[in-house]
């Protein structure tokens, strides 16, 4: 009895052909440089969301910072998530 080889060539190409995507955009992306000051101004954030639009200017600021940790069950390890992020919308009429 021959062995069903097509459904793994199948899953074989379309994992490929992500791996293979992957590179090519990893190939792509520059090395992003560290700003200390963005970083002090992230760690800095209060948990939650924040909006605030200025009435002196064409444009709205968005702030946010979720902060959380999870223990995973059964081995006793921790994993600290913090996730934060600066946004600003500007649109004008030209």
């Amino acid at each position: 009895m021959p062995l069903p080889l097509a459904p793994l060539a199948g899953a074989a190409l379309k994992y490929g052909g992500v791996a293979f995507a992957a590179w090519l955009i990893a190939r792509r992306v520059q090395p992003a440089r560290i700003d200390q000051r963005a970083e002090d101004a992230l760690d800095d954030l209060p948990e939650g969301l924040a909006a605030r639009r200025p009435a002196d200017r064409e444009q709205a600021n968005m702030t946010g910072r979720y902060r959380r940790t999870i223990r995973l069950v059964g081995t006793g390890r921790a994993l600290e998530i913090d996730a934060a992020f600066l946004a600003r919308l500007r649109a004008r009429r030209l």
